[in-house]
């Protein structure tokens, strides 16, 4: 065992010269990198996605209207007040994204009165009567 070791040993410091005084070939490169920094994006943002551009101040968005919801019903009594808004079970308070032209828009269910429910949305207020068949 310890023969084969002092050949190996021998045998690489035998050997290491030889290898050291092959001169290295010069590495081509075939295509250099570049780097725009005009085309800067987050590196946290899906790829191809694109930043939406801000709107100006005084856009507020999409009017919204009565007609853009659904209430077929609402719950009134002793205890805390529901509403079936667009086919999902809403309570006083909660907040919502509307899908509106391939946008989602937040809307919070300020009351549930009889009858009807008053949404507000970016400072404005909407009011949605009960549909009747």
């Amino acid at each position: 065992m310890k023969k084969a070791f002092l050949v190996l040993c021998l045998t690489t410091l035998w050997l290491a010269p030889v290898r050291a005084a092959d001169p290295a070939t010069p590495i081509q490169l075939n295509k250099k990198s570049n780097f725009d920094a005009a085309d800067v994006r987050d590196p946290f943002w899906p790829i191809g996605w694109k930043k939406p551009t801000q709107s100006s101040s005084n856009e507020i968005g999409p009017a919204l209207t009565p007609e853009s919801f659904s209430l077929t019903s609402v719950t009134m009594g002793a205890g805390p007040h529901f509403a079936i808004l667009n086919g999902k079970i809403m309570q006083e308070g909660q907040q919502f994204g509307l899908a509106l032209n391939r946008e989602i828009y937040q809307v919070t269910l300020r009351t549930i009165e009889d009858g009807r429910v008053i949404l507000s949305y970016q400072g404005g207020e909407v009011v949605v009567p009960l549909r009747r068949k």
